[in-house]
């Protein structure tokens, strides 16, 4: 079996290929490596895929034009897995062009790419930033989403309805994966384990929006991979999709179903790194969603499996990493 992973060199991307390539598949990857965030971590994510057989990486950008199609004539893959994007939901209001190029028009030409060469499968990277102003709780895959609070968020919920088409038109089996929060071992530096992890190990504060009165649904990243690798096997039928129309599409929400509070989580955090952490307490940040919470019961329906990793052990997972990474003696 044959993958093309687009994002290979991101966070999640990074983890998919390690997991298809443990299976035995053959990994075709593209990344631009970008440098919204430290592009070394990227090449060292890169290298670890380069000293495993299967793996071939490629450097480039995935909205120029036809670069994905060529690679779809030349490699053929059974599944398509597409995690390239610009990331940040707070970045996205000082900067959406990014967003606009990366994630909008790369996009298209992904779209394009698999109607010329279908896979088995395509599988895409949204997000539970779509469900932006939406207050009904646990958020199912079948609630409204037309209120993204950021341009980030807005060009995800674009990609789902632009995904419904291409599959509703020419027949193409696509699942969209609603992400929760996503973290762990390998993380992105600008997402808030990674920031406070340094911060405190520092001895700096932590900035903690909306006074810490937020919770998130947290989920770790192995518990992610799992899913997602088991949803290759599993695309929708061209019946019965969650939308009433004749497309084999779907959306299916990836999380824990079991949001924490922001003040346990760094708690958490305080308690395996020992020692505790310096707050400024600020006001909520535009942008940012409150509270987010899955519901998972379709993930569970379909593959027969939800993410479990208790926030201590996920957490202590990533310091460690990062701890091993960074060389970096704990003070606990």
């Amino acid at each position: 079996m044959k993958a093309l992973v687009t994002g290979h060199a991101g966070f999640v991307g990074f983890h998919v290929s390690r997991r298809l390539l443990a299976e035995g598949w053959d990994v075709i990857g593209i990344d631009a490596f970008t440098d919204y965030y430290d592009v070394t971590l990227k090449e060292r994510r890169t290298a670890l895929l380069d000293d495993t057989s299967g793996f071939t990486g490629i450097e480039g950008r995935i909205e120029t034009p036809g670069l994905l199609s060529g690679l779809m004539a030349e490699h053929r893959p059974d599944a398509v897995i597409h995690l390239a994007a610009q990331a940040g939901v707070r970045a996205s209001i000082e900067t959406p062009r990014p967003y606009a190029e990366s994630n909008l028009m790369g996009t298209f030409e992904l779209l394009e790419a698999i109607r010329a060469h279908p896979p088995r499968h395509t599988l895409m990277a949204s997000t539970s930033s779509v469900y932006g102003a939406n207050t009904e709780m646990p958020y199912a895959e079948t609630h409204k989403a037309d209120h993204p609070v950021s341009f980030y968020a807005a060009t995800k919920k674009a990609n789902e309805a632009m995904a419904h088409s291409y599959s509703h038109l020419y027949d193409l089996p696509i699942t969209l994966f609603r992400f929760f929060t996503v973290y762990g071992p390998w993380g992105r530096p600008d997402m808030a384990l990674f920031k406070f992890t340094k911060a405190i190990l520092e001895g700096k504060p932590i900035d903690v929006y909306n006074h810490g009165k937020m919770r998130r649904d947290f989920t770790y990243i192995d518990d992610l991979i799992e899913a997602v690798a088991r949803l290759i096997a599993h695309p929708a039928p061209a019946t019965g999709s969650a939308t009433g129309l004749q497309a084999p599409y779907r959306i299916i929400n990836i999380g824990s179903n079991t949001p924490v509070n922001l003040m346990d989580f760094i708690e958490s955090l305080e308690r395996t790194i020992g020692r505790p952490a310096q707050k400024n307490l600020s006001p909520h940040m535009s942008g940012d969603m409150t509270d987010t919470w899955a519901d998972v019961s379709k993930l569970r329906e379909i593959i027969g499996y939800v993410p479990d990793t208790p926030i201590d052990q996920g957490v202590g997972a990533f310091v460690d990493w990062y701890a091993d990474y960074y060389k970096t003696t704990l003070p606990r």
